[in-house]
């Protein structure tokens, strides 16, 4: 059932979707009409507990271990949460000033998390099918001498690779994170899983294509995205931060949960299956299934709503009304150029603003007229993923040791790594009708 609704794919109106996006898209529908009321309320909770439960600290938060874990929080965080739901009432209800409500600012981010909700309420209780009944531990036996030389990975990292590139990457990186607290990945192996494998997923991809114009390569496009994706990560594993700044520790609370020893005289396809079958004998009921998802659910809407609320819009802002973005892609117009691509300069700031949000690059740069550099971008805002407003907002939120200067930094290599194989692979497999 795991693999079914996250890797198995289906066609709805000539487009390519998996099952878990149309329950998630029909979610969405659903709550479409009240999700400014959803959100409205959502970050309203958070702060106001937040404020109670970490400024003055009542017995009955300090002993409810959830309460502790939604509401406790360190002081910047408090901050940031506090913002985040003045932004988000100001921009539901349409009474903040232009700058910060508009399509292009808190408008959009507003929108994307109706969203996001919806697919988090779907991913929230269906994870653990991927997680807790022996398909991971399955996979991991069989794989883990290809994927350890490869990515230096554990060979149980193949389906969360899948689930994070075939679907959703906001779930791929929920998926990961929820693996790393539990004792099955390392800081490094995590870091790297959520910041080098996750893709926005194929219904996104033909959006952000039909955004720029080159849909009608949708199929070049898809098939350059996953070489270079997967090329960028065999590189990025080996280079610093993913390879010499976090340790191959796991999460000290939990500790180390995986075993993937193989034993001598049993075949390894044998021995996935009893590693399969034992991890399932151990795997939650129903009604622990149910209360794992309620408390994750919890915890993603009273954690990261706010925070992406906050960060996304302020970003967007800096991105839409300020000449910041500008100004940090000079050296991206000199490398452009030499790559060979034209309007350069107008293509350079579609390189870094991705880090904002996905869909900036594609707002800014489709009034370029070259098709390949329309083309390039495309690619290479698909690729970069650490975007802000979601998956750089879930990694922070989470408990990897991790801050946005290490998602910068990152966001950084991939990019200076990804536009010369783009633009490569690119004059090698497309040719355009310029």
């Amino acid at each position: 059932m795991g693999l079914f609704l996250f890797l198995f794919p289906v066609w709805v109106d000539g487009n390519m979707n998996i099952p878990l996006g149309l329950i998630s898209n029909a979610i969405a529908q659903w709550i479409h009409p009240f999700s400014n009321a959803i959100l409205m309320i959502c970050v309203g909770i958070s702060a106001i507990f937040s404020w109670i439960c970490t400024i003055w600290r009542p017995n009955w938060s300090r002993t409810n271990s959830l309460w502790n874990e939604l509401f406790y929080v360190s002081h910047p965080y408090l901050f940031i949460r506090t913002i985040g739901a003045v932004i988000t009432i100001l921009v539901a209800t349409q009474t903040g000033p232009d700058w910060l409500i508009s399509e292009e600012t808190g408008g959009s981010i507003i929108q994307l998390m109706g969203i996001l909700i919806a697919w988090f309420l779907a991913a929230s209780f269906l994870i653990p099918l991927l997680t807790e009944y022996g398909i991971m531990d399955f996979t991991g036996t069989l794989l883990r001498n290809i994927l350890k030389p490869l990515f230096h990975l554990p060979g149980r990292a193949a389906i969360d690779l899948l689930a994070s590139w075939v679907g959703n990457c906001n779930v791929g990186v929920v998926l990961t994170t929820k693996q790393y607290e539990s004792g099955y990945y390392t800081d490094r192996e995590a870091i790297l899983i959520a910041s080098c494998f996750s893709a926005t997923s194929l219904p996104f991809c033909l959006v952000i294509a039909a955004i720029m114009g080159v849909d009608q390569y949708f199929i070049q496009l898809y098939f350059i995205l996953s070489l270079v994706g997967t090329l960028s990560a065999m590189i990025m594993s080996r280079i610093w931060p993913l390879e010499g700044k976090w340790k191959d520790e796991y999460y000290p609370p939990v500790g180390r949960k995986v075993q993937e020893v193989h034993p001598v005289g049993i075949s390894r396809s044998r021995w996935a299956l009893h590693q399969a079958i034992k991890r399932a004998e151990k795997g939650p009921t129903f009604f622990q299934l149910v209360s794992n998802g309620i408390q994750l659910f919890l915890n993603i809407i009273f954690t990261l709503v706010p925070v992406t609320m906050c960060i996304g819009t302020l970003a967007c802002c800096l991105s839409s009304y300020t000449p910041l973005f500008q100004w940090i892609a000079l050296p991206f117009q000199w490398y452009f150029k030499l790559c060979g691509l034209k309007e350069y300069a107008a293509a350079a700031p579609g390189a870094v603003v991705g880090f904002v949000d996905m869909f900036i690059p594609a707002m800014i740069c489709a009034g370029i007229t070259s098709m390949k550099t329309r083309f390039v971008i495309c690619i290479l805002s698909l690729v970069q993923i650490i975007y802000m407003t979601e998956v750089g907002s879930i990694m922070l939120n989470s408990k990897l040791p991790i801050t946005i200067m290490d998602l910068a930094i990152i966001f950084l290599e991939k990019t200076i790594i990804a536009i010369p194989m783009i633009v490569f692979f690119t004059d090698l497999f497309v040719k355009f009708q310029e």
